[in-house]
């Protein structure tokens, strides 16, 4: 079994065997590191590119470009459209296809335009274990996953980054606002801004890890079913009331809370 300085050093083979290199970034906590170790190999022979889309909350973009400045990185935001397509708007299940396909295009077009040697994203060795359509559409557009080719799991990534104070070391997995939707509810701008909404309302009141589920009751009106982590739950009861009232001022006609918590999808191969 590979050290975590063997892996490091085959990242940055990586690196170096694919020069210049654009990045897809976006805040979290694999493509912060894969971005880190770039910059510190490459210097201004890499540059991140963010897809602003209306997914990304917003204080999640302006959080990812203050942490793209803050490691001297390169940063070209893109302003994505997939909720004009109808593939990525009805929502089926393979809907992050459709996302990433977007941005990997948009991506090669920039690659081609500015003479970069290779794209690259943030997928790690452990992610292998889920099904991630947009695994497939790297996979098209022949996008490198370097962190995944050099061995690096998420535990391998988190002590990394904690080694390097990244701010992003322990934040927790933040997918898009699509994911809260349920699948095949049609997306769309309103819905993401109440999902958006929803989510500020319950971080105000201090949850760190949760979800809040858009959802259709049976008359088919919008119902928001809150999971919090199981460690947090025992606050869940004294702030609910407050928190159901905002849920239902934004859109919802119901909001409810799952006693089961939140749970991390568990993995699977694809």
């Amino acid at each position: 079994m590979s050290s975590i300085t063997e892996k490091v050093e085959r990242l940055r083979e990586t690196f170096r065997a694919h020069t210049p290199l654009l990045i897809a970034y976006s805040g979290g906590v694999d493509s912060t590191y894969l971005l880190a170790e770039a910059v510190e190999v490459l210097r201004t022979e890499t540059l991140a590119v963010i897809a602003d889309s209306p997914s990304l909350p917003r204080k999640a973009l302006q959080s990812a470009i203050d942490v793209a400045r803050s490691l001297n990185a390169r940063l070209q935001i893109l302003k994505t459209t997939e909720l004009d397509q109808a593939n990525y708007a009805s929502n089926p299940l393979n809907r992050c296809y459709f996302c990433k396909a977007e941005l990997f295009q948009r991506m090669a077009e920039v690659a081609e335009s500015q003479h970069f040697a290779a794209l690259a994203y943030g997928e790690n060795a452990d992610d292998a274990l889920e099904f991630r359509p947009g695994a497939k559409a790297a996979t098209e557009f022949h996008v490198l996953a370097p962190l995944r080719t050099a061995g690096l799991t998420k535990s391998d990534i988190r002590f990394l980054s904690r080694e390097r104070q990244l701010p992003t070391a322990d934040q927790p997995a933040q997918p898009c606002l699509s994911s809260r939707v349920q699948s095949g509810i049609p997306i769309d701008r309103r819905v993401l801004s109440m999902v958006e909404r929803a989510e500020e309302t319950v971080r105000h009141h201090g949850f760190q890890v949760f979800r809040v589920r858009y959802l259709h009751d049976d008359s088919g009106a919008p119902a928001a079913k809150l999971q919090i982590a199981p460690g947090e739950m025992d606050r869940l009861p004294i702030h609910w009331p407050k928190i159901r009232t905002a849920l239902i001022a934004i859109g919802f006609g119901a909001a409810f809370w799952d006693p089961a918590g939140y749970q991390a999808p568990a993995r699977k191969r694809q």
